[in-house]
């Protein structure tokens, strides 16, 4: 009795799963017939009575939109659930790059908190060890900086590396080619496919030491971005990099506000700086006192160069950037300097000393604007000088502006300034992309 009953059992479970089966067909896989012509609805007696619907030698399935508007919703469901998978695939094929950023010099801060508008963690300026991410174009990248981060002693987490040195003086020369050894063996044993190098140049051009390590001459760095009008520019493997600010002093990242924008300003001008002698900074400051001038701007000389700033001297220096319409950027070893990119945060106009300094520096193959090339050419809206003596006229000039004139002015620097870090961020992943992807050489 009891093994009839499993088999009463397993026939009916067999029954519940061939019907089970026969119903997905019909409902999923079956050929839908062709629409045929919409039925014809008869009203028979008064309102209130049952309708007939002639269906030919069919019969009405009451049912039926019930089961139309089912296989609507899940070929819906099926078609969202198919973009989502596309979504994510192709989400996961764009991420097809990873990079990552070794900042040995405090150049790399600028392009990473400037340029990308990146975080690191801690926040604390002196840890030994920092490091952030970010995901931009194809590219995912991780930055380390930090006296911690030495050769051999962190995680090479991609198989490309854009490696920030200092090569401005020959003990900074020295610590960078321990870094470029250091790739080279990486890339011999095969662990990292590209390198790229983001340079503090020589404030006079003279860099032929990392000549023999481009690729070009038989090395390995496949890029190279160097600050400064170097004559080796190219815009294939050679890209010039702006200065950027002193981050090494710890400037910050100014965010545009309200009262920046629109507060009245007390000054006219300010120069806070290094007068060396013989130079056309001393012509600058005698041009000052002429007429009463200095009353009209921030002017805080010294005569020797201070590399580290006192938190007092520090914010008197940002105060007179807030404070001042105009920042006065005479030449030193180069023409090109921090002062530049400091007065643009703070909305204050540069007023450039355009005049090319001695060495090496100067026109290149792709442009002849020198000095300031890579600034001419994304059409910086300073004020450039051939001599300090122009300076009275602008000043006078000053004078009559209104404040709404000036006001604009600032917005017109501050957008320039956003669209130029902006324009250098998009020009260094599209060029480390073409570079480093597989069929993506333009």
């Amino acid at each position: 009795m009891r093994g009839a009953r499993k088999r009463l059992c397993s026939a009916l479970i067999l029954a519940y799963v061939l019907f089970s089966l026969y119903a997905a067909y019909t409902v999923f896989l079956r050929p839908r017939r062709p629409a045929g012509p919409r039925p014809h609805r008869e009203r028979r007696g008064p309102r209130g009575f049952t309708d007939h619907v002639a269906l030919g030698n069919e019969e009405w399935n009451p049912w039926d939109a019930d089961e139309k508007n089912e296989l609507a919703a899940s070929q819906q469901r099926y078609e969202a659930n198919l973009k989502m998978i596309k979504y994510a695939r192709s989400h996961l094929e764009q991420t097809s790059l990873r990079v990552q950023i070794w900042g040995k010099a405090a150049i790399g801060l600028y392009l990473w908190q400037h340029i990308f508008g990146g975080h690191l963690e801690p926040a604390d300026v002196t840890a030994q060890w920092r490091e952030g991410s970010q995901k931009a174009g194809k590219t995912y990248f991780s930055f380390l900086t930090g006296p911690s981060v030495v050769p051999g002693y962190f995680s090479v987490e991609a198989e490309h590396v854009v490696l920030v040195l200092n090569g401005r003086e020959p003990a900074k020369i020295a610590h960078a080619t321990q870094w470029l050894h250091y790739a080279q063996t990486l890339i011999e044993s095969r662990k990292i496919q590209h390198v790229a190098l983001v340079l503090l140049g020589n404030e006079q051009c003279s860099n032929a030491w990392v000549q023999p390590y481009l690729q070009r001459n038989g090395g390995f760095v496949n890029l190279l971005f160097v600050t400064y009008d170097y004559a080796f520019v190219n815009e294939e493997d050679i890209f010039q990099w702006p200065l950027g600010v002193a981050t090494y002093r710890n400037f910050p990242v100014v965010e545009p506000s309200w009262s920046l924008l629109h507060d009245p300003r007390s000054y006219l001008c300010n120069f806070l700086g290094t007068v060396y002698k013989n130079s056309s900074r001393e012509t600058l400051m005698e041009i000052l006192k002429q007429d009463g001038l200095d009353k009209l701007c921030w002017i805080a000389a010294r005569e020797q160069w201070q590399p580290q700033e006192t938190n007092e001297s520090f914010k008197n220096y940002q105060d007179a950037l807030l404070q001042s319409d105009l920042t006065l950027c005479p030449v030193g070893i180069n023409t090109e300097c921090y002062r530049i990119y400091e007065a643009c945060s703070y909305g204050s106009l540069p007023v450039i000393e355009d005049v090319m300094t001695p060495g090496d520096c100067g026109n290149s193959s792709m442009y002849h604007s020198a000095p300031l090339q890579l600034l001419k050419t994304m059409g910086a809206p300073f004020i450039f000088i051939k001599n300090w003596k122009e300076l009275p006229a602008i000043l006078e000039k000053e004078k009559k502006m209104s404040l709404q004139e000036k006001i604009q002015r600032r917005k017109k620097l501050l957008e320039w300034y956003r669209n130029f870090k902006a324009w250098m961020r998009q020009k260094f992943i599209n060029t480390l992309e073409n570079s480093f992807l597989p069929g993506d050489k333009g």
